[in-house]
């Protein structure tokens, strides 16, 4: 009987080049994904650049507990799943919107044109995202301007805790939805466009194809976007959130990674800054196997 050892070896003799093509990739992740793990072992530490990882005191998890029993938990907490639920019901969302819509376009000068426009601020540095979204919201912007002309008073929207959350949602929006939209066009394409016209001539609508040809047709794609955005339902994007906040707006604005940002390089509390952000990484971890296990349950789907 062959045993997997010598299974594997053939299958390396027969694809060596693809395996060396894998190499690169391997190294990447090793170096700089799977090493810096080592460092997690500062979350259980008082840590001390003087004494350097090792040598820090031990304290267990004293710096999970003072983060659970802190002040800010709930807070943070809160914060950061109502921008990700947010995110999850109008962002996720939006990117296979645009590629509907956009595959129902005949006019392909016109296709091309939108793909272009809303392709455009993800190449926008995050800095200058949020410069102008700044300009736009502030007392004398053109979002006030708007709202003068139908009798609003003119007043700095990111002041504002209670307009935080609408801002940041609306600009994630603006800025991913295009290129999300790319992965939701392939899978279009890949559609057979003999169901299409199997449909046409039985008499379906436009509407009809959508619901049972397109939509089924890309919901293994859904799937898969969906299982890898639980994964990351708490890494709220912290430097939109660093170049946006204000301590007027913490109480609707700061979220785990901005938390984590300053006490450790603001206030030098490395290893409680670093049991936060284990806690946030653990959380999404059992998310994403959730969101996995639920998506094979329902639709067969899954990330493994």
């Amino acid at each position: 009987m062959t045993s997997k050892r010598d299974l594997f070896v053939k299958d390396f003799l027969l694809n060596k080049s693809l395996y060396l093509m894998m190499l690169p990739v391997l190294i990447y992740y090793a170096v700089f994904h799977y090493a810096p793990m080592y460092g997690a072992i500062i979350a259980f530490k008082d840590f001390s650049p003087m004494k350097g990882i090792l040598a820090s005191d031990w304290v267990g998890l004293q710096n999970f507990k003072d983060f659970i029993n802190s002040f800010y938990f709930w807070r943070i907490l809160k914060n950061t799943l109502v921008l990700s639920l947010y995110s999850i019901l109008f962002e996720f969302p939006a990117p296979i919107l645009l590629a509907l819509l956009m595959n129902e376009l005949k006019n392909k000068i016109f296709s091309r044109f939108v793909q272009s426009v809303s392709y455009m601020p993800h190449f926008i540095s995050m800095v200058v995202i949020c410069g102008i979204i700044t300009d736009f919201t502030n007392s004398g912007g053109v979002i006030n301007s708007l709202m003068a002309s139908f009798g609003g008073d003119g007043q700095a929207l990111l002041q504002k805790p209670e307009y935080f959350r609408s801002i940041y949602v609306l600009s994630e929006i603006w800025q991913k939805v295009g290129w999300e939209s790319i992965i939701y066009m392939a899978a279009l394409m890949g559609i057979d466009q003999e169901q299409y016209e199997a449909a046409k001539i039985d008499g379906a609508s436009r509407w009809k194809q959508i619901l049972y040809i397109t939509l089924p047709g890309i919901a293994p794609t859904i799937a898969i976007m969906f299982i890898l955005r639980m994964g990351h339902l708490l890494n709220v994007g912290f430097e939109k959130i660093i170049l946006l906040y204000n301590p007027v707006t913490y109480s609707t604005a700061d979220v785990i990674s901005s938390y984590v940002y300053r006490k450790g390089l603001l206030e030098f509390n490395w290893g409680f800054s670093a049991s936060v952000g284990l806690f946030n990484s653990v959380i999404n971890l059992i998310l994403l196997v959730a969101a996995n296990q639920l998506s094979r349950k329902i639709s067969k789907n899954g990330l493994w």
